[in-house]
């Protein structure tokens, strides 16, 4: 069975997607945008023993969210904060849009939380 990853720098393998998000030495830093398909941005750890970072397509950590999936994106109104476009903003959004899910994930992802 493959392991979920293995650092691209020092070569630690995490076994499972739970272990890695339980790793002290994980940190999340940041999330790009992909807003032509939202499971295709990229969240970025941070590796601390290597001081690599590590980009995962967020299509690895959507299933950890169990609420609905709106259609409508608000980038660029009023309503939206525009936390989506600044990378290193990994809070909750108070909007509700497309967007809002893949916010949410990331506030389940960097809790280290894991349903597995």
């Amino acid at each position: 069975m493959p392991n979920f990853l293995k650092c691209s720098l020092c070569g630690e393998e995490w076994q499972t997607r739970s272990e890695y998000l339980k790793d002290e030495n994980i940190r999340l830093i940041g999330y790009q945008s992909n807003f032509r398909e939202l499971e295709l941005g990229l969240f970025l750890f941070n590796h601390l023993n290597c001081k690599t970072t590590l980009a995962l397509p967020a299509n690895q950590f959507t299933d950890l969210y169990n609420g609905p999936v709106l259609e409508k994106r608000h980038t660029g109104t009023v309503q939206c904060p525009e936390y989506c476009l600044n990378q290193s903003i990994l809070k909750a959004c108070p909007t509700q849009c497309e967007c809002s899910y893949v916010r949410e994930v990331i506030q389940i992802t960097n809790n280290g939380s894991d349903k597995e």
